[in-house]
């Protein structure tokens, strides 16, 4: 299919005055184009479950997460990348963003380096890409070529590929192990899939990436258990973390931190069975992080 025939790059017959609207009415008119992306992106819930449950085991086995986009698409798994490893307390290796045309495209675009399939399979090559691993590939027009070389070298070596378009049967979709789609239609501005797309690809990634985390006892009942107390905010958190999972007082909390090595799961643990620092922790591994499981 010709880039000019995609559903995201047609003409929104809700949006053809756009540039006579008032700010108020330009607004409201957004939010109600805004409001078909999640619905579009419920769609997809099969597939984006899928995602979670091969990834996840994936993941338990040592590999990693690797987004790979260009442009906003790009930037997007950058970010979802990065966020991972303050929020999951993950090593940096574990998620990793690529983007076309390398780390100065996530500030200004790169010619050419989304047409190449050659610069993905090189991108993979030098992170030593294994079988454990995910490349996720997102393309709101579902057909860049960086994308499509990407996913095509993941299947060389075993790896899992998923794609993540916005358009219908997508053309990275038929290179991928797991397509997700989520059609959101003609953007407010035409063309410009950083709007509608680039949303429904957010909330697809933050379902993804959550549910991932979650299948690695990263989350107990509904808080994050693995922050890094890397300053005295996170310090803060981690023990209103303790506070609310287990009901003690916040001086009981900041002891039991303090007696965990700054470790809350080892912490809730503890607080949870009377167990020492050093059981808890020897709970956690055999039980792989989850700590419902341990107190079943």
């Amino acid at each position: 299919m010709a880039i000019k025939d995609l559903t995201t790059e047609q003409r929104n017959p809700n949006t053809m005055h756009l540039d006579q609207m008032s700010a108020l009415d330009l607004v409201k008119t957004i939010n109600h184009e805004d409001q078909a992306v999640a619905l579009a992106v419920a769609q997809a819930d099969q597939a984006i479950a899928q995602a979670i449950t091969a990834i996840s085991k994936r993941y338990a086995k040592g590999g990693r997460i690797i987004y790979l986009g260009a442009g906003t698409s790009g930037r997007l798994g950058v970010l979802d990348a990065v966020e991972l490893v303050p929020t999951y307390g993950i090593s940096p290796e574990r998620a990793v963003g690529l983007i076309a045309g390398g780390a100065s495209a996530m500030y200004q675009a790169v010619e050419g380096a989304e047409d190449s399939p050659k610069l993905a399979r090189a991108d993979l090559q030098k992170l030593d890409l294994t079988a454990d691993d995910t490349v996720i590939g997102l393309a709101a027009s579902g057909r860049t070529p960086y994308v499509i070389g990407g996913l095509d070298y993941a299947k060389e070596v075993g790896a899992l590929g998923v794609s993540v378009a916005c358009v219908k049967d997508s053309q990275i979709g038929q290179h991928a192990d797991i397509a997700i789609e989520a059609v959101t239609g003609p953007e407010v501005v035409t063309g410009s899939t950083r709007m509608k797309a680039g949303t429904a690809q957010k909330m697809i990634l933050n379902m993804i990436s959550t549910g991932v985390m979650v299948q690695q006892g990263k989350v107990y009942e509904n808080v994050m258990v693995d922050v890094l107390p890397t300053n005295q905010k996170l310090v803060d958190r981690a023990c209103r973390i303790i506070n609310a999972a287990v009901g003690i007082s916040p001086d009981k909390a900041a002891e039991l931190l303090r007696d965990a090595d700054n470790n809350v799961p080892v912490a809730i643990v503890m607080a949870k069975t009377g167990k020492k620092a050093s059981e808890a922790k020897e709970l956690l591994e055999q039980h792989h992080g989850r700590i419902s499981e341990i107190l079943k």
